[in-house]
Protein backbone atom coordinates (compact mmCIF):
# COMPACT_ATOMS: atom_id res chain seq x y z
CA UNK A 1 0.00 0.00 0.00
CA UNK A 2 3.03 2.13 1.00
CA UNK A 3 5.99 2.13 -0.94
CA UNK A 4 9.38 4.23 -0.32
CA UNK A 5 12.25 3.10 -2.52
CA UNK A 6 15.54 4.89 -1.88
CA UNK A 7 14.16 8.13 -1.10
CA UNK A 8 16.67 10.76 -0.54
CA UNK A 9 16.15 14.69 0.54
CA UNK A 10 18.64 17.26 1.10
CA UNK A 11 17.63 20.43 2.59
CA UNK A 12 20.97 22.69 1.68
CA UNK A 13 23.82 21.41 3.41
CA UNK A 14 21.74 19.37 5.63
CA UNK A 15 20.95 15.33 4.10
CA UNK A 16 17.37 14.78 5.60
CA UNK A 17 16.77 11.59 4.47
CA UNK A 18 19.46 9.36 2.97
CA UNK A 19 17.93 6.34 0.57
CA UNK A 20 15.51 5.23 2.69
CA UNK A 21 13.74 2.38 1.24
CA UNK A 22 10.56 0.85 3.19
CA UNK A 23 6.44 -0.62 2.68
CA UNK A 24 4.01 -0.46 4.74
CA UNK A 25 1.37 -3.88 3.73
CA UNK A 26 -2.43 -3.10 3.35
CA UNK A 27 -4.19 -3.16 6.62
CA UNK A 28 -1.22 -2.84 8.72
CA UNK A 29 -0.01 -0.86 11.29
CA UNK A 30 3.40 0.16 11.39
CA UNK A 31 4.91 2.57 13.62
CA UNK A 32 7.79 5.11 13.02
CA UNK A 33 10.60 5.88 15.68
CA UNK A 34 13.45 8.24 15.62
CA UNK A 35 15.27 10.71 17.61
CA UNK A 36 16.15 14.23 16.93
CA UNK A 37 16.24 14.74 13.03
CA UNK A 38 15.49 11.36 12.14
CA UNK A 39 14.19 12.27 9.29
CA UNK A 40 10.10 11.40 10.18
CA UNK A 41 8.21 14.30 8.95
CA UNK A 42 10.03 14.61 6.04
CA UNK A 43 9.12 11.24 5.17
CA UNK A 44 5.68 11.84 6.21
CA UNK A 45 5.57 15.02 3.81
CA UNK A 46 6.71 13.56 1.14
CA UNK A 47 4.36 10.68 1.03
CA UNK A 48 1.12 13.29 1.85
CA UNK A 49 2.68 15.53 -1.37
CA UNK A 50 3.65 18.64 1.00
CA UNK A 51 7.23 18.26 0.44
CA UNK A 52 9.20 16.56 -2.76
CA UNK A 53 11.93 14.02 -3.02
CA UNK A 54 15.38 15.07 -4.02
CA UNK A 55 15.85 11.99 -5.24
CA UNK A 56 14.06 8.62 -4.93
CA UNK A 57 10.38 7.32 -5.49
CA UNK A 58 7.57 7.05 -3.11
CA UNK A 59 3.89 5.72 -3.28
CA UNK A 60 0.43 5.20 -1.95
CA UNK A 61 -1.60 2.03 -3.16
CA UNK A 62 0.46 2.05 -6.63
CA UNK A 63 -0.12 6.09 -7.53
CA UNK A 64 3.37 8.36 -7.40
CA UNK A 65 3.53 11.31 -4.92
CA UNK A 66 5.08 13.29 -7.55
CA UNK A 67 2.98 12.43 -10.63
CA UNK A 68 -0.52 11.56 -9.28
CA UNK A 69 -0.55 13.83 -6.33
CA UNK A 70 -3.79 14.37 -6.11
CA UNK A 71 -4.79 10.39 -6.45
CA UNK A 72 -2.23 10.20 -3.28
CA UNK A 73 -4.31 12.67 -1.69
CA UNK A 74 -7.75 11.05 -2.29
CA UNK A 75 -6.23 8.06 -0.24
CA UNK A 76 -4.34 9.64 2.78
CA UNK A 77 -5.94 10.87 5.96
CA UNK A 78 -3.01 12.83 7.74
CA UNK A 79 -2.76 14.00 11.11
CA UNK A 80 0.39 16.19 11.60
CA UNK A 81 1.93 16.95 14.97
CA UNK A 82 0.57 20.23 15.22
CA UNK A 83 -2.90 19.84 13.31
CA UNK A 84 -3.67 23.58 11.32
CA UNK A 85 -7.62 23.46 12.59
CA UNK A 86 -10.39 26.67 12.26
CA UNK A 87 -10.47 27.96 15.55
CA UNK A 88 -13.60 29.88 15.44
CA UNK A 89 -15.43 27.29 14.27
CA UNK A 90 -17.03 24.60 16.11
CA UNK A 91 -15.91 21.21 15.93
CA UNK A 92 -19.27 20.53 14.14
CA UNK A 93 -18.87 22.80 11.55
CA UNK A 94 -15.11 21.99 11.07
CA UNK A 95 -15.48 18.61 9.98
CA UNK A 96 -18.49 19.65 8.14
CA UNK A 97 -15.82 21.95 6.05
CA UNK A 98 -13.06 19.17 6.20
CA UNK A 99 -16.18 17.33 4.68
CA UNK A 100 -16.98 19.22 1.61
CA UNK A 101 -13.84 19.78 0.52
CA UNK A 102 -13.27 15.79 0.49
CA UNK A 103 -16.45 15.88 -1.39
CA UNK A 104 -17.90 13.44 1.22
CA UNK A 105 -21.71 12.80 -0.42
CA UNK A 106 -24.48 15.07 1.33
CA UNK A 107 -26.74 11.86 1.24
CA UNK A 108 -24.36 10.42 4.32
CA UNK A 109 -22.40 13.09 5.29
CA UNK A 110 -24.77 13.44 8.32
CA UNK A 111 -24.12 10.00 9.52
CA UNK A 112 -20.39 9.69 8.24
CA UNK A 113 -19.65 12.99 10.49
CA UNK A 114 -21.73 10.73 13.76
CA UNK A 115 -19.94 7.72 13.43
CA UNK A 116 -16.08 9.89 13.26
CA UNK A 117 -17.39 11.88 16.23
CA UNK A 118 -18.35 8.92 18.39
CA UNK A 119 -15.11 7.27 17.36
CA UNK A 120 -13.08 9.91 18.72
CA UNK A 121 -15.31 10.83 21.64
CA UNK A 122 -15.88 14.68 20.83
CA UNK A 123 -19.84 13.99 21.37
CA UNK A 124 -20.05 16.66 24.29
CA UNK A 125 -18.02 19.36 22.52
CA UNK A 126 -19.54 19.13 19.03
CA UNK A 127 -20.97 22.35 19.55
CA UNK A 128 -18.00 24.41 21.26
CA UNK A 129 -15.50 26.43 19.35
CA UNK A 130 -12.37 24.51 18.67
CA UNK A 131 -10.19 27.73 19.96
CA UNK A 132 -11.94 26.61 23.00
CA UNK A 133 -10.74 23.05 23.63
CA UNK A 134 -8.13 21.26 25.79
CA UNK A 135 -5.00 20.16 24.21
CA UNK A 136 -6.30 16.70 24.53
CA UNK A 137 -9.80 17.46 22.54
CA UNK A 138 -7.62 19.46 20.24
CA UNK A 139 -5.65 16.53 19.03
CA UNK A 140 -9.12 14.42 18.80
CA UNK A 141 -10.14 16.81 16.41
CA UNK A 142 -6.79 16.40 14.61
CA UNK A 143 -7.46 12.79 13.89
CA UNK A 144 -11.45 13.13 13.29
CA UNK A 145 -10.39 15.27 10.26
CA UNK A 146 -8.18 12.92 8.98
CA UNK A 147 -11.00 10.00 9.02
CA UNK A 148 -13.45 12.39 7.15
CA UNK A 149 -13.75 10.76 4.03
CA UNK A 150 -12.89 7.24 4.77
CA UNK A 151 -9.39 7.21 3.60
CA UNK A 152 -7.65 3.51 3.25
CA UNK A 153 -4.63 4.87 4.46
CA UNK A 154 -3.71 6.52 7.64
CA UNK A 155 -0.54 8.81 8.56
CA UNK A 156 -0.42 9.85 11.95
CA UNK A 157 2.23 12.10 13.35
CA UNK A 158 2.37 12.10 17.32
CA UNK A 159 -1.53 11.41 17.76
CA UNK A 160 -1.58 10.37 21.38
CA UNK A 161 1.32 13.34 22.85
CA UNK A 162 -0.44 15.34 25.25
CA UNK A 163 -3.41 13.21 26.42
CA UNK A 164 -3.81 11.68 30.03
CA UNK A 165 -3.22 8.20 30.35
CA UNK A 166 -7.43 7.38 29.64
CA UNK A 167 -7.38 9.37 26.66
CA UNK A 168 -4.19 7.30 25.19
CA UNK A 169 -6.28 4.03 25.98
CA UNK A 170 -9.23 4.82 24.23
CA UNK A 171 -7.21 6.56 21.33
CA UNK A 172 -4.78 3.50 21.23
CA UNK A 173 -7.86 1.39 20.79
CA UNK A 174 -8.94 2.98 17.83
CA UNK A 175 -5.87 2.99 16.01
CA UNK A 176 -6.40 -0.90 17.05
CA UNK A 177 -9.44 -1.27 15.40
CA UNK A 178 -7.63 0.07 11.68
CA UNK A 179 -5.94 -3.22 11.63
CA UNK A 180 -7.23 -5.24 8.26
CA UNK A 181 -9.42 -2.35 7.48
CA UNK A 182 -6.74 0.93 6.94
CA UNK A 183 -3.09 1.15 6.24
CA UNK A 184 -1.53 3.07 9.37
CA UNK A 185 1.89 4.47 9.36
CA UNK A 186 1.95 5.97 12.97
CA UNK A 187 4.48 8.04 14.68
CA UNK A 188 5.10 8.21 18.18
CA UNK A 189 7.90 8.99 21.05
CA UNK A 190 5.68 6.92 23.29
CA UNK A 191 7.54 3.18 22.71
CA UNK A 192 5.31 1.06 24.83
CA UNK A 193 2.69 2.73 22.77
CA UNK A 194 4.21 1.32 19.35
CA UNK A 195 4.68 -1.68 20.67
CA UNK A 196 1.06 -2.31 22.05
CA UNK A 197 -0.39 -0.91 18.78
CA UNK A 198 2.08 -1.73 16.20
CA UNK A 199 2.71 -5.27 13.86
CA UNK A 200 6.18 -3.75 12.91
CA UNK A 201 9.02 -0.88 13.50
CA UNK A 202 10.59 1.31 11.47
CA UNK A 203 13.73 3.17 12.90
CA UNK A 204 15.73 6.18 11.82
CA UNK A 205 18.14 7.80 12.69
CA UNK A 206 19.94 10.52 10.71
CA UNK A 207 17.55 9.82 7.86
CA UNK A 208 18.75 6.09 7.68
CA UNK A 209 16.70 3.05 8.10
CA UNK A 210 18.38 1.20 11.27
CA UNK A 211 16.25 -1.29 12.59
CA UNK A 212 13.15 -3.03 10.81
CA UNK A 213 11.08 -5.70 12.41
CA UNK A 214 8.13 -6.51 14.61
CA UNK A 215 8.50 -5.57 18.26
CA UNK A 216 9.27 -9.04 19.67
CA UNK A 217 11.66 -9.46 16.97
CA UNK A 218 13.49 -6.35 17.46
CA UNK A 219 13.39 -7.64 21.29
CA UNK A 220 14.80 -11.11 20.09
CA UNK A 221 17.77 -9.25 17.50
CA UNK A 222 18.51 -6.88 20.56
CA UNK A 223 19.10 -9.43 23.06
CA UNK A 224 21.13 -11.66 20.88
CA UNK A 225 23.73 -8.52 20.48
CA UNK A 226 25.88 -7.95 23.17
CA UNK A 227 29.64 -5.93 22.78
CA UNK A 228 31.15 -9.16 22.49
CA UNK A 229 28.76 -11.38 21.00
CA UNK A 230 27.01 -12.69 23.97
CA UNK A 231 23.64 -12.13 25.03
CA UNK A 232 22.67 -8.70 26.52
CA UNK A 233 21.06 -9.06 29.82
CA UNK A 234 19.73 -6.50 32.15
CA UNK A 235 20.52 -7.32 35.84
CA UNK A 236 18.92 -5.00 38.65
CA UNK A 237 20.96 -4.04 41.65
CA UNK A 238 20.84 -3.00 44.94
CA UNK A 239 22.57 -2.90 48.16
CA UNK A 240 23.26 -0.68 51.43
CA UNK A 241 27.31 1.15 51.63
CA UNK A 242 28.53 3.51 49.43
CA UNK A 243 26.82 4.20 46.30
CA UNK A 244 30.16 5.32 44.50
CA UNK A 245 32.18 2.64 45.05
CA UNK A 246 30.21 -0.02 44.70
CA UNK A 247 29.42 2.03 41.73
CA UNK A 248 32.55 1.65 40.14
CA UNK A 249 33.63 -1.43 41.12
CA UNK A 250 30.94 -2.77 38.87
CA UNK A 251 31.55 -0.76 35.92
CA UNK A 252 35.29 -2.68 36.51
CA UNK A 253 33.68 -5.74 35.95
CA UNK A 254 34.59 -7.39 33.08
CA UNK A 255 31.93 -8.53 30.72
CA UNK A 256 29.78 -5.30 32.30
CA UNK A 257 28.56 -3.03 28.93
CA UNK A 258 26.80 -0.27 30.66
CA UNK A 259 25.64 0.80 34.47
CA UNK A 260 22.63 3.16 34.92
CA UNK A 261 22.67 4.58 38.46
CA UNK A 262 18.30 4.73 39.76
CA UNK A 263 17.53 5.69 42.94
CA UNK A 264 17.60 2.32 44.33
CA UNK A 265 20.42 1.14 42.94
CA UNK A 266 22.02 0.45 39.60
CA UNK A 267 21.05 -1.68 36.30
CA UNK A 268 24.06 -3.08 34.95
CA UNK A 269 23.86 -4.26 31.29
CA UNK A 270 25.83 -7.32 30.63
CA UNK A 271 27.24 -8.31 27.28
CA UNK A 272 29.06 -11.35 28.89
CA UNK A 273 28.10 -14.40 29.44
CA UNK A 274 25.73 -13.95 32.75
CA UNK A 275 25.88 -17.26 33.58
CA UNK A 276 29.84 -16.26 34.80
CA UNK A 277 29.26 -12.02 34.97
CA UNK A 278 26.54 -12.42 37.91
CA UNK A 279 28.81 -14.20 40.62
CA UNK A 280 31.77 -11.17 40.08
CA UNK A 281 28.73 -8.50 40.26
CA UNK A 282 27.74 -10.10 43.74
CA UNK A 283 31.57 -9.99 44.07
CA UNK A 284 32.48 -6.86 43.78
CA UNK A 285 29.64 -5.14 45.72
CA UNK A 286 30.83 -7.04 48.95
CA UNK A 287 34.79 -6.00 48.34
CA UNK A 288 33.71 -2.47 47.68
CA UNK A 289 31.84 -2.35 51.05
CA UNK A 290 28.74 -2.66 50.28
CA UNK A 291 25.82 -5.27 51.76
CA UNK A 292 23.94 -6.60 48.61
CA UNK A 293 20.37 -6.39 49.31
CA UNK A 294 18.65 -7.67 45.67
CA UNK A 295 19.69 -8.92 42.39
CA UNK A 296 17.13 -9.46 39.69
CA UNK A 297 17.33 -10.06 35.87
CA UNK A 298 15.85 -8.12 34.07
CA UNK A 299 15.50 -8.34 29.97
CA UNK A 300 15.69 -5.82 27.44
CA UNK A 301 12.99 -3.36 26.86
CA UNK A 302 11.85 -1.72 23.80
CA UNK A 303 13.95 1.59 25.16
CA UNK A 304 17.02 -0.49 25.93
CA UNK A 305 16.99 -1.46 21.82
CA UNK A 306 16.12 1.66 21.16
CA UNK A 307 18.61 3.60 22.64
CA UNK A 308 20.84 1.37 21.31
CA UNK A 309 19.93 1.63 18.05
CA UNK A 310 19.65 5.36 17.50
CA UNK A 311 22.52 6.00 20.11
CA UNK A 312 20.57 8.38 21.96
CA UNK A 313 20.32 9.46 25.54
CA UNK A 314 16.44 9.68 25.30
CA UNK A 315 13.63 8.79 22.89
CA UNK A 316 11.32 11.39 24.56
CA UNK A 317 12.04 14.72 22.20
CA UNK A 318 12.94 15.65 19.20
CA UNK A 319 14.26 18.75 17.13
CA UNK A 320 12.91 20.03 13.92
CA UNK A 321 13.82 18.09 10.65
CA UNK A 322 14.26 22.07 9.05
CA UNK A 323 13.36 25.04 10.44
CA UNK A 324 9.88 25.67 12.01
CA UNK A 325 9.07 21.98 11.63
CA UNK A 326 8.82 19.35 14.00
CA UNK A 327 10.33 15.91 12.95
Amino acid sequence: MIKVENLTRRFASTLALSDLSFQVAQGSIVGFLGPNGAGKSTTMKILTGSLGPTSGTASVSGFDVMDDPLAVRRLVGFMPENVALYTDDTVADFLRFVANLKQVPSSTLHEHLETIINQCGLQDVRHKLVGNLSHGFTKRVGLAQALVGDPPVLILDEPTSGLDPHQIVEIRELIKSFRGQRTVLISSHILSEISATCDRVLILKKGVLVGENTPENLLETYAAEGADGGTIQRVILTWDGDRDAVAQALREVAGVDEIIITDEGAEVMIGGNPVEVRPKLVESVIKAGGRLQNIQDKGPSLEDMFLRLTGVDSPEVETPDEPGETS
